[in-house]
């Protein structure tokens, strides 16, 4: 796996394009780093960058782009609506893949100190690098904001982590972080009252609001007998939220961190939100995300909005994604595009993919002198096929006019084929990539013992690799079998040919796998596990054969 984090650095500028431009340039001059959003707000006068990379590059991008901010914003000229204490506010690492939070721990310590060593600045840790319980908490540590620093900076409790512990005018202090996947996330209003905004805020928000005796707003706050004050949980777990006024747009928002999406996630909030909302006299109208999200978290509030409309939730991911953006008003503000705003799609790299070529030009290249692609990735194409087939007929039964009460059924069953074609359209690509593994191989240097014997290695690594491919086609054209009889059996009668189709294509999508398995078992030199995988090959053939034997039988009742 990759070993990849995210860096997210807030800078108190977003309104000058220019200095900002010359901030994330920066970020680009790092090689293997991806920039993959830059959000300014000119009301927040702030700017969130969210780039990706490798640890060891991310750390020295951070670097880079804090030092020229550094240089270019003075926060002693400084204003907006946002919380804030210096030129870069806050700088939270996030592991993505392959780092475990307690690396990012350690990278995080590792570019507080860089930054206090070679920038010169004041640095305060925060969430999950947090050297003091203290400072875990981001509001606790900025508390005051910059106005306050120089006061703050007196206290011997609130020493900097890092760097030194005099008042800086122009840049202020910076909090570095490391935290799971945060979503900033805005709630559109149709009020431009922040008192109303704040109030919704309070109500939602974990933290709460600090309870009075008497009018919520004016009475005398309580305290217990330590003397501390007494607060009102909100209803949202894992959830901080503040309530504004936004100028460019002429509205009010809900401001909210969403800290663990696994809690809460954005469909929730937005629906509670929603719900408060409505209860004081004001109506949400839409949605903004500050930054990049997760696929699955926008999958799964397009299946939640499904769900409330008792319809199929196995539709296609960019169906999942257009019902969410619909849903949340995501594209209120500002056109909403997948491929810059979810963080998967975001730093993919589909250049010469060719699940991304039409049937035309996929057909074409198959047809082509060149070897690839070949034999495994058709197979794979008509798995998927088949799959989708099924799929379809599971969703056009899950709408079907008088089975209302069966959608749920259908959805399910959708949702298996869907993860069947899914998966098999990545293996299209898979068999490919594992035929050039074998080329590679048998292109690497052969000049001395050493590597004739790291070729050979090579070429039955990649061979097995050649195998293993082909043999998951088998496995999940298999397993879609089963989704396919539930349709031929149950689904709409005017789709059971569709179903025989689908039979037809996973069949032959087995068997065509299992050709491959074959050809490259026979070029093993371990001749104990070229037989088990001719085995395991013969044994997945038989049972798609007979499967589809059932299938036609059921689907020729069915004519």
């Amino acid at each position: 796996m990759q070993r990849l984090i995210e860096c997210v650095p807030n800078f108190s500028e977003g309104r000058d394009e220019a200095v900002i431009a010359a901030i994330t340039s920066q970020i680009e001059t790092v090689e293997g780093v991806k920039l993959l959003d830059v959000d300014p707000g000119r009301a927040t006068n702030r700017t969130v960058v969210t780039f990706v990379g490798p640890p060891e590059d991310v750390i020295e991008a951070a670097v880079r782009a804090i030092a020229k901010a550094t240089e270019l914003i003075d926060m002693s000229q400084h204003s907006g609506e946002h919380p804030r204490f210096g030129a870069t506010d806050v700088c939270p690492l996030v592991p993505v893949s392959g780092v475990t939070m307690d690396e990012a721990v350690a990278y995080a310590h590792q570019l507080a100190r860089r930054l206090a060593e070679e920038v010169g600045l004041t640095i305060y840790c925060y969430e999950n690098a947090a050297r003091v319980p203290e400072r875990r908490n981001l509001a606790d540590v900025r508390e005051g904001e910059y106005e306050g620093l120089p006061a703050r900076l007196q206290d011997p409790a609130w020493q900097p982590d890092f760097g030194p512990a005099t008042f800086n005018p122009r840049s202020g202090a910076t909090a570095v972080g490391a935290r799971g996947f945060l979503i900033a996330y805005n709630v559109n209003l149709n009020t431009t009252s922040t008192r109303r905004a704040n109030a919704i805020a309070f109500d939602v928000r974990e933290r709460g609001r600090v309870k009075r005796s008497g009018h919520p707003l004016t009475g005398e706050i309580m305290l217990v007998e330590s003397g501390e004050e007494v607060w009102i949980p909100g209803s949202l777990k894992r959830v901080k939220a503040i309530g504004w006024y936004i100028d460019e747009y002429g509205v009010a928002q809900i401001s909210m961190n969403l800290t663990d999406i696994g809690v809460t996630p954005v469909h929730t909030a937005f629906d509670e939100v929603r719900a408060r909302a409505d209860a004081r006299g004001v109506y949400v109208t839409g949605s903004e995300l500050v930054g990049l999200i997760p696929l699955d978290a926008m999958l799964e509030a397009g299946r939640h909005y499904l769900r409330k409309q008792q319809r199929s939730t196995g539709v296609a991911d960019s169906e999942l994604i257009k019902i969410a953006v619909k849903s949340l008003g995501l594209d209120e503000l500002a056109p909403f595009d997948p491929r810059e705003k979810i963080i998967e799609y975001a730093i993919e790299d589909r250049t010469g993919r060719l699940v991304d070529l039409s049937v035309k030009r996929f057909v074409e290249e198959t047809a082509s002198e060149s070897a690839a692609p070949g034999g495994g990735s058709v197979s794979a194409a008509l798995g998927a096929l088949g799959a989708a087939l099924a799929t379809m007929v599971a969703n056009l039964s899950s709408h079907k006019r008088g089975w209302d009460e069966r959608w749920e059924e259908f959805s399910i069953w959708a949702e298996r084929g869907k993860a069947c074609h899914d998966e098999l359209v990545s293996l299209i690509d898979a068999d490919t990539d594992a035929f050039n593994g074998i080329m590679a191989a048998f292109g690497m240097p052969q000049g001395t013992d050493a590597e004739k014997a790291e070729r050979a290695d090579a070429i039955q690594a990649a061979t097995r690799e050649a195998i293993e491919i082909p043999l998951r086609v088998m496995e999940v054209s298999l397993a879609s079998m089963e989704v396919i009889a539930a349709m031929a059996e149950m689904g709409i009668p005017a789709s059971a040919s569709d179903a025989g189709v689908g039979a037809l294509c996973a069949r032959s999508a087995v068997m065509g796998a299992n050709l491959n398995v074959r050809i490259n078992a026979a070029t093993l030199r371990d001749e104990s596990q070229a037989a088990d995988y001719v085995h395991r090959g013969r044994n997945l053939q038989e049972k798609a054969i007979t499967r589809e034997m059932e299938i036609l039988a059921e689907v020729e009742r069915r004519l």
